[in-house]
């Protein structure tokens, strides 16, 4: 099989691997689409995402696949199901999984018949990440619902952030995270949502996911513009892009209790925090990496949405590519010449 790895040197390259060979409780996947991430792939290549060191790896934490074949002990797949998120859980070739998704060939465990068995993370391969292993509707479009992966992973935030309605949120970013925090404070009934961009392209999509104002923060007064529509300051700001200055900036268009949430993963870990315009009560909360288990639990409610027309996939797509062009598309991700970019097998 064909597979887009990161070298040690950080360089991209598309090699000749092995297949994975499942097991008793796993399924064989071939990949149908994966999207580029503009936060963990790029981070990853570039060897700064917190906590990742196996190198070299194969990119791609946003597949989706189509079960080709089958453990003797598989009950929740069947051939010919596209599931979410197909994985490397062993290296391949002397390649480690990171997280995968970018080979022609994955594999996903049945997570409910390892269980049955007895067996506990950590065992059988067994992983938490198993829980988002999840099957898609059969008329769900394969490759749009790659976006599937990024709308599970920032509901579960939005919900631990604790974002309700009729409450007011800025929004730093309008990338594919960004317009999916957007759109779905504009689902959950949050009102005042601000949406702040380098780039009035995005900031367009952004009014079209719902934001009742867009600002661009290179060229506007962000804090005059948010102050104007909540004099008292907001409920909640968002980084959606992993900036810490954007924390420092956050304070002071934040009300009384008002929370930070920093989603955006950024390449410093470290800040220097000035919180003198901050009001004297204020909260500020990370969730840059939501759990499997919460991932999962946003599943239905997400496919719900897209049945009924609420939350289109395609809308937050900006180009779909082959697996050919795929060393060309991360090149245009990491110019920021691209939105998000799904790649096609």
């Amino acid at each position: 099989m064909r597979a887009l790895v990161v070298e040690n040197d950080g360089t991209l390259a598309i090699r000749e691997l092995s297949m994975p060979e499942p097991n008793d409780y796993q399924v064989l996947v071939k990949t149908v689409a994966c999207g580029i991430c503009n936060g963990t792939d790029i981070k990853i290549i570039n060897k700064k995402f917190k906590g990742f060191s196996t190198y070299p790896a194969i990119l791609g934490h946003e597949g989706v696949g189509k079960v080709v074949k089958k453990g003797k002990k598989v009950t929740s797949f069947k051939i010919g199901d596209n599931i979410l998120k197909p994985s490397m859980y062993k290296p391949i070739d002397g390649y480690y999984g990171g997280y995968g998704g970018f080979a022609e060939y994955g594999s996903a465990n049945d997570y409910p018949a390892i269980v049955k068995d007895g067996y506990k993370v950590g065992e059988k391969d067994f992983r938490e990440a198993d829980y988002t292993r999840q099957v898609l509707p059969a008329d769900f479009d394969p490759v749009s619902s790659v976006m599937i992966n990024t709308f599970g992973e920032v509901l579960s935030a939005f919900r631990r952030f604790g974002f309700d309605k009729h409450q007011s949120i800025v929004v730093f970013g309008s990338g594919a995270v960004g317009q999916s925090f957007t759109r779905f404070a504009k689902i959950l009934g949050l009102s005042s949502i601000i949406v702040c961009d380098i780039d009035d392209d995005k900031l367009k999509i952004a009014q079209k996911m719902g934001a009742d104002c867009i600002i661009n923060n290179q060229g506007e007064d962000v804090k005059e513009r948010v102050r104007r529509i909540c004099p008292d300051g907001v409920d909640y700001v968002v980084d959606a892009v992993g900036y810490t200055e954007i924390i420092n900036q956050g304070m002071e268009l934040i009300k009384f209790n008002g929370k930070i949430c920093v989603y955006g993963i950024s390449e410093d870990m470290d800040m220097n925090l000035d919180w003198s315009k901050a009001p004297l009560n204020w909260m500020l909360q990370f969730i840059q990496l939501p759990t499997y288990k919460e991932e999962a639990a946003a599943f239905t409610q997400i496919v719900d949405w897209i049945k009924s027309g609420m939350l289109v996939q395609e809308d937050f797509i900006s180009q779909v590519v082959d697996f050919d062009d795929v060393i060309e598309a991360f090149k245009l991700v990491e110019q920021g010449k691209a939105g998000k970019i799904v790649v096609r097998y």
